[in-house]
């Protein structure tokens, strides 16, 4: 039974941000780190951006996949959400699983490289709406800068240019993304283009995209590699791989250590019985919004119905414990592209192993080409104008003035190009494709991740993501679809519709969808939906509807008494020495890829923990 000073049970991109500035400030603290999945050290999957075809699929050891209940609000569909399983998490794994069924699985991007940060009042949220001092946007502002090297020309004081992540534009961007900010700078001239649409307090502007990549070595700028495996043999940072955490250990109140399991998936030979470790000052729960409730819950940590109904004693009740979950959920129809479109389809669903070893090879003599690309290379964090408001329609109305109103900086989608198929299909020909993809910043879905089972850690989780059980989030989409599409058939590249990923329009239609033909002029008259192609429309928003992989909220940092789980230094409530620390703790949602977030949130944990511990050197 070994002796840590402080245990992570998890080893996302938190837990290792946080792990690797303590150790980093203080080499004699004995830390372990307990990962699910495998490592990821100079794996090129991992290291090369464009690899995230490799994680895909039903069989994929770096991503655990989490199967909701069916859904009558998606064709009683039972949608998948899957979280990173490896060393890093999330930021190691640039890819994304999604499917109708188990069987049926389609791929899609997951834009850990894509750069996109919140908005400063969802910051400014947590610490006023929510009741955590020091969460702010005033606080947490440093923190997004010391993590990041921006490479990218910016006039605003927002951005770091020391830290380990680095961030640059594609030097070898697809032609598509410039084909879609020309386009749009005629086709939608009220709105402005700006070199950083990510400076927090604005948004509404057409943009080149950054991705989480370094501009000189084309390396996703992943957590493992820039934090943790430089301090590994120099410090007392211990990793486990394959490793599944049971429960906490919980004597008198107090967090004593940790219960965990070898995973079978890695360790299959390996002994199957329970092993304990234990932690003399701290444990840390950073498994994600999936991981991090069940562990509590299997602990006795949670709502008393959920916990007797498994036969597991309550050590704390406390019912906020996965509730609250929030993703951001996309559509990505599919169009047609010319052969003079450069486009990711031949390398990630094609069979030429010529083009890949050339494109390696481009890859290794200077990081760039293709595989530095994530292919979205483009887009706006958008908000809509009155009259845009008015073609969403009434069932928005109230969301609108509610919420995005009082909060100018917050966008209600982002919407822009990616330069392959994301519908997944290996191509049977050399047709080339782009999808307008859309995905809701704020979407009023709140959903909720449980427990099956008290004692089986494979157990699969009680989920329900509550996607499309308001009608503003189905009014957004639908209006989405037909913006995207206006956008689409002006391009340059376009050549039609790919039907397979779009509305089954009446062929009588006027808006029904064709391949094999031209665009049409910026000025053409947009496209008349009838009522019955709205309703189309909606039936295809429920059928092809996914998640964009940025689940949070289950663990949430709120006062107990509105459902809270951990208060503003992480603690969990009702039991002493034991934090949460991963997307999980945000008490509301983030206008973007949650990347940054969880970055920030490692930052934050290291300094509160630092402060708590008498650790100096973390600030």
């Amino acid at each position: 039974m070994a002796q840590y000073d402080i245990i992570f049970a998890g080893g996302g991109t938190t837990a290792c941000v946080t792990a690797s500035r303590l150790a980093a400030a203080d080499p004699t603290l004995k830390i372990l780190i307990l990962e699910a999945g495998p490592s990821t050290t100079d794996n090129p999957t991992h290291t090369q951006p464009a690899r995230y075809i490799s994680h895909l699929g039903p069989d994929s050891t770096t991503v655990k996949p989490n199967l909701a209940r069916p859904s009558q609000y998606l064709g009683g569909r039972s949608i998948i959400v899957p979280c990173g399983q490896c060393l890093g998490g999330g930021s190691s794994v640039n890819c994304k699983d999604l499917s109708s069924a188990p069987e049926v699985w389609l791929t899609t991007l997951q834009k850990v490289t894509m750069y996109t940060r919140a908005s400063a009042s969802d910051y400014d949220d947590w610490e006023t709406k929510y009741g955590n001092p020091g969460w702010g946007c005033k606080d947490l502002i440093p923190l997004l800068k010391k993590v990041e090297t921006f490479e990218v020309k910016s006039d605003q004081d927002t951005h770091g240019y020391s830290g380990p992540l680095k961030v640059s534009l594609n030097r070898s961007a697809p032609n598509i993304a410039q084909d879609f900010l020309d386009t749009t700078s005629v086709y939608d001239p009220s709105r402005k283009t700006t070199d950083d649409p990510n400076a927090l307090f604005s948004c509404d502007e057409y943009a080149r995209w950054p991705r989480w990549i370094g501009s000189k070595n084309g390396r996703r700028s992943d957590v493992p590699h820039h934090f943790l495996y430089p301090l590994l043999g120099k410090t007392r940072l211990e990793v486990k791989t394959g490793i599944l955490v049971k429960r906490i250990v919980i004597e008198n109140g107090h967090a004593t250590g940790v219960e965990y399991m070898l995973n079978k998936r890695f360790h299959p030979d390996g002994p199957t019985g329970v092993n304990v470790v234990h932690a003399s000052r701290l444990v840390v729960v950073s498994a994600g919004a999936f991981g991090s409730p069940a562990i509590l819950e299997r602990s006795g940590i949670g709502g008393r119905a959920t916990l007797e109904k498994f036969g597991i004693d309550v050590r704390v009740d406390l019912p906020g414990v996965g509730e609250g979950y929030e993703d951001h959920n996309m559509i990505y129809p599919a169009y047609k592209a010319s052969q003079e479109s450069s486009t990711l389809d031949k390398f990630f669903f094609g069979n030429d192993e010529n083009e890949v070893a050339r494109l390696n090879s481009v890859w290794e003599k200077d990081g760039g080409g293709l595989i530095a690309s994530n292919g979205l290379d483009a887009g706006i964090k958008l908000r809509p104008n009155v009259d845009e408001l008015k073609a969403i329609g009434p069932a928005f109305d109230a969301r609108w003035k509610e919420f995005f109103v009082p909060a100018p900086d917050k966008p209600v989608m982002w919407l822009g190009p990616i330069a392959l198929n994301l519908g997944g299909a290996i191509q049977p020909t050399d047709d080339k494709f782009f999808c307008i993809l859309s995905f809701l910043g704020y979407p009023s879905a709140v959903g909720q991740v449980h427990i099956t089972s008290g004692e089986d850690v494979y157990a699969p989780t009680d989920f329900d993501p509550g996607y499309l059980q308001h009608d503003d989030d189905l009014a957004l989409l639908v209006w989405a679809y037909k913006r995207g599409r206006e956008i689409a058939r002006r391009m340059k590249c376009y050549r039609g519709e790919h039907p397979l990923n779009h509305p089954a329009f009446s062929r009588e239609s006027s808006v029904a969808c064709q391949e094999n033909i031209q665009p049409v002029p910026i000025d053409a008259p947009e496209l008349q939906y009838s009522a019955e192609d709205d309703e189309v429309i909606k039936d295809y928003v429920r059928a092809f509807l996914s998640t964009t992989w940025h689940s949070l909220g289950t663990c949430s940092m709120k006062p107990r008494e509105v459902g809270g789980v951990v208060d503003s230094a992480l603690n969990v409530y009702g039991v002493k020495n034991l934090k949460v620390a991963d997307m999980s703790i945000a008490p509301g949602n983030v206008g973007s890829n949650t990347y940054s977030t969880a970055l920030t949130i490692g930052e934050k944990a290291a300094i509160i923990i630092a402060s708590e511990l008498g650790i100096s050197g973390v600030l």
